[in-house]
């Protein structure tokens, strides 16, 4: 997943206090600019309960006060911290492993076999490439051309998402 050099150097910043806290650090997203920056951190619990309220309070906290001596966004910006949800963006190989199984939606940097964008069956990454099934054709996508990714809400995702208990 390609990030700005600025949400790389967030990410340097937070990640480990975010791990020491007992979370797991999913995406790091500036948006927006001139006086409307707004900066998102997707968080989960590392040991895979649901989120709370106070979760991303207390990570809010912790973030505003490294952000707050590092300093890495010039002027004002908002800051937003949330949890990935049920159909969750899929930024890392372990997503790409843990949710092959489930209908996704992909798009690419550059044009694979013709097109850049892929709904269909996560068949999982192997080689640095991800397997997606799209009407019966299996695609191999480099994980480095990947954009954005992220799970479709369907029943069956419902359904693990409920059996999971989270």
């Amino acid at each position: 997943m390609l990030q700005s050099a600025i949400e790389i150097k967030i990410d340097a910043v937070i990640r480990a206090s975010l791990e020491g806290m007992g979370y797991r650090l999913v995406r790091v997203q500036l948006s927006g600019g001139d006086g409307r920056k707004k900066l998102q951190i997707m968080a989960e619990r590392a040991d895979e309960a649901a989120m709370t309220v106070d979760d991303c309070a207390d990570i809010s906290h912790a973030i505003s006060a490294l952000l707050e001596v590092s300093d890495p966004i010039a002027g004002a910006y908002v800051l937003e911290v949330s949890s990935p949800g049920i159909d969750r963006p899929l930024v890392s190989e372990r997503d790409f492993e843990k949710y092959a199984g489930f209908e996704i939606k992909l798009e690419t940097e550059e044009m694979i076999e013709g097109r850049k964008r892929f709904r269909g069956m996560l068949e999982g990454i192997e080689g640095g490439e991800v397997r997606v099934t799209v009407e019966g054709t299996q695609y191999r996508v480099p994980y480095d051309l990947v954009a954005r990714a992220k799970l479709v809400m369907t029943d069956a995702l419902l359904k693990a998402h409920a059996a999971a208990g989270v």
